[in-house]
């Protein structure tokens, strides 16, 4: 049993494991999905674009959201310590890091990063990293082994985003040219598993390695692409490279 505390709020709240994902994208890979609860109040995809919200991949989420699918916390963490060592895989399809107002629970992200002690998890996430301890908490994450990539909205955010020396990740709008620079200067590299069909997370892993040096970039894509687009075309002197 685990010495930290979660926040009664997320204590209540529902996480699914899948083991071993069927969506080609991801490859087959141990996935997991977190409830919409959980989803940051800065995100600006929330309920505008998401690309979670289309698909199979809404109605599982509806399921886990309602508490018809999943584990709470504990079990869930628990689940994850019990897998084998090394694996790879990947948290939140659906869903972020579990919060209240905002804040990231302290108590729920140490002992998210004491199940993954050994393994290799790596996830997103959209919080506001001024707001509290929220910066600190996907520092540790980061240099414990738990990748958490920073979501950014445009190439302009990603470059703020790289000052703090975590990995980050970029929303693109759709037929962005393949090679990019930042304003700043950075090379954003579009997800292989977006623009090659022999590429999953499983083989590529890119998303993983917090010491990269490169942006991750993922072209707006679902049902709502439209609105997707319109947050991530706020980009200013996009270079090609």
């Amino acid at each position: 049993m685990s010495i930290f505390k979660l926040n009664p709020i997320v204590a209540t709240q529902y996480f699914h494991i899948t083991p071993k994902s069927a969506n080609v994208k991801t490859g087959p890979i141990v996935v997991t999905t977190s409830t919409r609860a959980s989803c940051s109040p800065s995100c600006e995809f929330f309920n505008n674009g998401c690309y979670a919200e289309s698909g199979p991949l809404r109605l599982h989420w509806n399921a886990v959201t309602a508490d018809m699918r999943g584990v709470t916390f504990e079990i869930f963490c628990a689940t994850i310590a019990a897998l084998p060592d090394d694996i790879f895989w990947r948290h939140n399809q659906a869903g972020d890091l579990p919060h209240i107002g905002g804040y990231i629970d302290s108590g729920a992200m140490h002992m998210l990063i004491e199940a993954n002690f050994g393994k290799r998890g790596f996830t997103y996430t959209h919080h506001d990293i001024n707001l509290g301890d929220n910066l600190e908490l996907i520092e540790l994450a980061n240099v414990s082994g738990f990748t958490v990539n920073l979501s950014a909205n445009n190439l302009d955010q990603a470059d703020e985003m790289m000052k703090t020396g975590l990995p980050v990740c970029v929303v693109l709008p759709v037929l962005t040219d393949s090679n990019l620079i930042t304003p700043d200067g950075h090379k954003v590299v579009i997800c292989p598993a977006q623009t090659r069909d022999d590429v999953s997370c499983a083989t590529c892993q890119l998303c993983g390695r917090v010491d990269r040096t490169v942006i991750v970039g993922f072209i707006s894509h679902g049902t709502s692409v439209k609105k997707a687009d319109a947050v991530s075309r706020k980009i200013i002197n996009i270079k090609a490279v």
